[in-house]
């Protein structure tokens, strides 16, 4: 008979417990993914958790079983906003699946998410898409299934192999003019008077997106908040490319960044959004070219980009065909809500 599962909190200034927890996460991810797992190294979480935040409390704990680490979760509770949910996660090596510790790590975060007076649970699950669109069968998304986690939006997750040659990218930049606005590009920080703007568009991304069932709200533009997630992602080793459109009115009408990781070499398109009153320009095509074409020229060496995407946002999901990205699997924003 099996010894008992204890749930321990993990102290992120402790090398080895930091270090047990993730390993238990990446293992878990490889498991499911492959090739295609996408894994924040060992050095960029251990930056996250030892960030003293404004904005986001986050908390980590580790699985164990006759002194063996067989599993690992994590709780973020919002600080300034979504007051009301909490984003869990909870991750099991394979070896260890079946037996419990899934769902010991599940009950003792909820438990904790609850003592904390949230009342909406999210989490996120992935799967190959050469599995069933739904996910059926596929571990993480029957054991959310069990736990009463309900599909709120379903996203694809896409790759693009780099190079794309100069030759694409002018032809459909040809087709996204831009006129009427100004274009800007930098690597590292948002220049200081641009960044109000673009936290604000950045801090809307979440509610202007496709939101499917999500009960999200929208999250603080504390232009002292994103400072110091651009010093979070220094400490990461990770370098931002980042662009924007201007309107005639001065305003920033739209933004796109991509994030390059310095540990694991790949880059990741983070956040694109164009203010409601400037969409129909193809402003989205455009700025996302430019800033591709940025990290070509100044980076070569990224071999590709990976990118997330509302099953939904039709219009952000054509740019991406254009600009050769393809699908390589799904995953499933996943909520459940407390009577």
């Amino acid at each position: 008979m099996p010894s008992a599962i204890e749930i321990l909190p993990v102290d992120p200034f402790d090398t080895a417990a930091h270090d047990a927890w993730w390993g238990a996460y990446a293992a878990a991810r490889r498991t499911d993914m492959g090739a295609d797992a996408l894994i924040w190294t060992l050095e960029e979480s251990r930056a996250e958790m030892q960030q003293r935040s404004a904005t986001t409390e986050r908390r980590a704990f580790i699985a164990r079983r006759g002194g063996a680490v067989v599993g690992s979760g994590s709780l973020a509770l919002g600080l300034k906003d979504n007051l009301h949910s909490a984003s869990i996660a909870v991750t099991v090596p394979p070896e260890h699946r079946r037996t419990g510790v899934g769902s010991a790590l599940l009950a003792h975060i909820e438990a904790k998410a609850r003592a904390a007076g949230r009342r909406t649970f999210r989490a996120e699950t992935t799967w190959p898409a050469s599995a069933p669109a739904d996910g059926g069968g596929q571990p993480g998304r029957e054991f959310a299934r069990r736990h009463g986690y309900d599909v709120a939006l379903g996203d694809l997750q896409n790759r693009l192999d780099l190079p794309v040659t100069e030759t694409v990218v002018d032809a459909l930049l040809a087709e996204a003019p831009a006129d009427g606005y100004e274009l800007h590009s930098w690597i590292g920080p948002v220049p200081e008077q641009f960044v109000a703007e673009w936290a604000a568009l950045d801090a809307a991304l979440d509610t202007e997106a496709p939101t499917g069932d999500l009960d999200v709200e929208a999250y603080s533009a504390e232009v002292e908040d994103h400072r110091a997630d651009e010093a979070m992602q220094a400490a990461q080793n990770r370098t931002s490319f980042g662009t924007i459109a201007v309107a005639s009115d001065g305003r920033v009408a739209a933004y796109t960044q991509i994030v390059v990781s310095g540990d694991d070499g790949n880059a990741y398109q983070w956040g694109t959004l164009v203010r409601r009153e400037d969409r129909g320009h193809r402003l989205g095509l455009r700025i996302k070219l430019e800033n591709l074409r940025m990290l070509q020229r100044h980076a070569p060496e990224v071999p590709r980009i990976y990118t997330y995407n509302a099953e939904s946002n039709e219009h952000m999901l054509a740019v991406n065909v254009r600009l050769g990205f393809a699908p390589i699997a799904r995953m499933a924003e996943l909520q459940k809500k407390l009577g």
